[in-house]
């Protein structure tokens, strides 16, 4: 493959990623409330969540694809069947996989905040859980299954020897088992960031940079094991000393109280989660039942009145009558007078 045809690749994947971003941070202003904010609603959360891992992984994963468009392009030189917009789907695969895994952690997330358990408040045990997660993070670094995704995301050739289906259904198969892979690798780094502030931009380029790091840099240990540490210190202040890190948003601070308000907005249109549908619901009702009252209120009152005002004006009526009959006589009586 062309140099030039690489370089535009690489900077295709740059451009989505950097929509990505900016679409991410438009969707996510001002909704970053902490630790275990609330995703909101299912189908607001696919879509952000895809678009987030577009941002965040693009730029990653941009070796495997360079790797897998070269392959095609020696199977077209040797006349050997290569479907167009095979590279396409086979990056559209590696986001289906991340929409399963960003599915998962929705039901997981939201399935722990259903139960209500009352230690977790952040005014209790929630900044040891927060700490722990991200610590837990650190672990996940060095094990065997953390190194077997890892060299599978690090080394595109071998993977495509091993995993190599054609056609575009193919395509399709080898970008969803390439992002098995990778969220076999991340996936603690990404619970990590549920455990910093899903809504944040901050920790979410925090995250990615780490996951940059240790796919592309030549050094893979001590990539591996420096992140380890990072993660292991950042946990400790979280659990700590969590007014001390920063960037990190207290979810019993007034900024968290702000973005939760923002989501309760958001929720009034749908788009948001059970809060959002609850306060509809009660400002419809009791919106309801204010104009009922009104209406029967206003209803009774006007009748009331109009038959008062009517009894009155009939009442008026008469009076002007008898008015009339008398001005007759007292007319008919000086006529009579004036007579000769």
């Amino acid at each position: 493959m062309p140099a030039l045809v690489q370089l535009g690749l690489i900077g295709l994947l740059v451009v989505l990623a950097a929509i990505g971003w900016a679409v991410t941070d438009d969707r996510m202003a001002g909704m970053d409330a902490g630790p275990g904010t609330a995703l909101g609603g299912l189908g607001w959360f696919i879509g952000v969540w895809v678009v987030m891992m577009a941002a965040m992984m693009f730029p990653s994963i941009a070796p495997m694809v360079i790797m897998y468009a070269r392959v095609q392009e020696g199977k077209r030189e040797r006349d050997e069947a290569s479907p167009a917009g095979a590279t396409a789907v086979f990056v559209a695969g590696y986001l289906v996989a991340w929409a399963a895994a960003g599915l998962a952690g929705y039901l997981i997330f939201e399935g722990v905040r259903s139960l209500g358990i009352g230690f977790l408040g952040w005014d209790e045990a929630g900044p040891y859980v927060a700490g722990g997660v991200i610590a837990a993070a650190a672990v996940y670094q060095l094990t065997p299954l953390k190194d077997v995704c890892l060299r599978h995301c690090r080394h595109p050739l071998m993977f495509l020897m091993n995993h190599w289906h054609p056609g575009r259904v193919g395509a399709l198969r080898m970008g969803v088992e390439h992002g098995g892979f990778c969220v076999g690798c991340c996936w603690m780094l990404m619970a990590a960031l549920f455990a910093l502030g899903v809504m944040s931009i901050g920790w979410m380029a925090f995250i990615a940079a780490l996951i940059a790091a240790e796919k592309l840099l030549p050094w893979q240990a001590v990539a591996n094991r420096g992140i380890a540490v990072l993660l292991a210190v950042l946990g400790i202040a979280v659990a700590f000393a969590p007014e001390d890190v920063p960037g990190l948003t207290p979810p019993d601070s007034p900024e968290a109280a702000q973005a939760m308000e923002a989501m309760g907005m958001q929720g009034e249109d749908g788009s948001m989660g059970m809060e959002g549908e609850s306060m509809e619901e009660g400002s419809s009702g009791s919106m309801g039942m204010e104009g009922e009252s009104m209406e029967e209120g206003s209803s009774g009152s006007m009748g009331t009145e109009g038959e008062s005002m009517e009894e009155e004006s009939m009442g008026g009526s008469g009076g002007a009558g008898m008015d009339e009959e008398s001005m007759d006589d007292s007319s008919g009586a000086m006529d009579d007078a004036a007579m000769p």
